[in-house]
């Protein structure tokens, strides 16, 4: 299935997309659910992050070329570091520069969904742990990266964590096209495939760390061609079978506040 969460009658709501048209549901993807005999045209409505997860759990330098690329040896266990849930926008809410960033990159990232509460699990059982998959946005505040030697404050701001605009578990994620445009153009083009650990090794490895809940999205990691978004420009993430994340870039004007929009 393919799930969007969206503004209906004034209220978030989880909706099926079947065609072009969206199905509104009773619950959440999460839990069991019906449906409301009132399809709307998916074109009509306007899309909230998929999720609303409680943490969002991140994988650094998970592709060798983005490795390479910042030169810093193949990992040979997964880096794992936290985005907070306040970092969540949508499709085409905009990402907001910090005033006291001077460079601000994009990442095109696939990004797991949990299906359910997820602790302990071998691989074989991560299948059905995983509700889908989405589009996401690593947003990084480049230059405060290396001056704590870990990363919270330079992945942390608000906006920094664009998922959308879809769930879906109708794709292999070990084998889809990702890709990201800036203001049109190609900056990178990948495929999971190139993965160092894959889905399944993720959801296991960290289930055996922490407690996943329904919601919690890990982003997988970004290829190479990484770079620095500005003002003005629009960066869009495309993962082959899920669709388009598309947000505008801002400069900060006064103080922003976020509710997973």
């Amino acid at each position: 299935m393919r799930y969007v969460r969206f503004t209906h009658l004034g209220h978030p709501t989880y909706g099926v997309v079947e065609g072009e048209m969206v199905i509104p549901i009773t619950t959440t993807p999460f839990e069991k659910f019906g449906k409301v005999n009132n399809p709307l045209p998916l074109s009509s409505v306007e899309l909230l992050s998929p999720c609303v997860p409680s943490k969002a759990v991140c994988i650094g330098l998970n592709y060798r070329d983005h490795a390479e690329e910042v030169g810093i040896a193949i990992p040979t266990s997964p880096v794992v570091f936290l985005k907070p849930s306040s970092a969540v926008i949508g499709p085409h809410r905009t990402i907001v520069l910090p005033a006291m960033s001077q460079r601000v990159d994009y990442e095109a990232e696939l990004a797991i969904v949990i299906g359910k509460v997820t602790s302990h699990i071998a691989k074989s059982e991560v299948p059905e742990h995983i509700l889908g998959y989405t589009c996401a946005n690593d947003v990084t505040a480049r230059d405060l990266q290396p001056k704590d030697g870990q990363w919270t404050i330079s992945k942390g701001f608000d906006t920094f964590l664009p998922l959308g605009p879809m769930i879906t578990d109708e794709i292999d994620p070990t084998n889809i096209a990702i890709q990201s445009r800036l203001n049109g153009v190609v900056r990178q083009s990948s495929n999971t495939s190139n993965l160092i650990f894959d889905c399944t090794h993720l959801v296991s490895y960290l289930s055996h760390i922490m407690t996943l809940y329904p919601g919690d999205v890990i982003l997988t990691g970004t290829p190479s061609g990484i770079g620095v978004m500005a003002n003005g420009d629009t960066i869009a993430i495309e993962l082959e079978g899920i669709g388009i994340l598309s947000n505008p870039v801002a400069d900060q004007k006064e103080k922003i506040h976020t509710s997973n929009n």
